[in-house]
């Protein structure tokens, strides 16, 4: 089988055990999103290719691949989909899922400026401001003060945002991943905590609360995702709260997860 890789960074861990493991039986290919261009009309596409960029040229490279009748994992609609913050809360939402409530402005300027009218010195309370466009080194940050919000404005002030309220948690971010009908996990101290983001601690699935591996599938379902993240903050007593849906992330360290890649890689060239 032929296979292809979106990415400008094969050598990613998941990627490169993945790509070994491929390679002894089946032609594994890179294509840069950032020079690759569609193969030629006379060139067949690959069997079945990754989707592991993110970025507008590699969604776009992705739907040209698409057209042409190839399998991507995860599908282009599917990853621009949840590099929306506002359209993946709203989503989320419709569909039963416990995602935090979301408000979208359409600068960090407009939401600071709201907060200062009616005579309204502060914050109601600590607030999570993130960008609203997923991508590398976007904001993602806790705002407690007025005046730390004026500040976060004046250096990003076009900056279109989403707030939500900051759910009180231990620190501790579960982060769940799944490949897949495979599920993986581990605890990461959240960047949000006042001493920023700290270790990652590996997590056994089954030791999660009830309910929540069936959510993390029920997830994949929603936002029609092969291979995705799902951030949950436990608010006590094992009730979950969805802050964010990543497709394709790094799963970086999880034991299995390269098999589970390769071999969801080769089930989807084959169907």
């Amino acid at each position: 089988m032929r296979i292809g890789l979106i990415t400008s960074d094969p050598a990613h861990p998941l990627l490169a055990a993945t790509t070994a493991l491929l390679a002894a039986g089946h032609t594994v290919r890179t294509l840069d999103p950032a020079t690759a261009e569609p193969p030629e009309p006379s060139e067949a596409p690959a069997d079945v290719y990754l989707l592991k960029a993110r970025t507008p040229r590699a969604v776009s490279l992705a739907r040209a691949l698409e057209r042409r009748g190839a399998r991507v994992l995860n599908s282009a609609a599917a990853t621009a989909f949840c590099q929306d913050r506002t359209a993946m809360a709203e989503h989320a939402r419709r569909a039963g899922l416990p995602f935090a409530v979301t408000r979208t402005y359409p600068t960090l300027a407009r939401f600071a400026d709201e907060q200062g009218r009616d005579g309204r010195s502060g914050l109601p309370g600590p607030v999570v401001v993130k960008s609203r466009h997923s991508r590398k080194h976007d904001l993602v940050t806790r705002v407690d003060s007025a005046a730390h919000l004026r500040e976060l404005a004046a250096a990003r002030p076009g900056e279109p945002v989403v707030v939500q309220e900051f759910a009180p948690n231990s620190g501790w971010d579960h982060k769940l991943w799944a490949i897949g009908g495979r599920v993986f996990a581990a605890l990461r101290r959240s960047e949000l905590s006042p001493g920023g983001r700290g270790p990652t601690r590996p997590l056994a699935p089954d030791s999660l609360p009830p309910g929540w591996t069936a959510l993390v599938h029920r997830v994949g379902e929603v936002f029609a995702l092969d291979v995705y993240g799902v951030d949950v903050i436990d608010r006590g007593d094992g009730v979950p709260l969805i802050v964010d849906v990543n497709a394709f992330p790094g799963v970086r360290d999880q034991p299995g997860a390269p098999e589970a890649l390769a071999a969801l890689t080769l089930a989807s060239a084959g169907g």
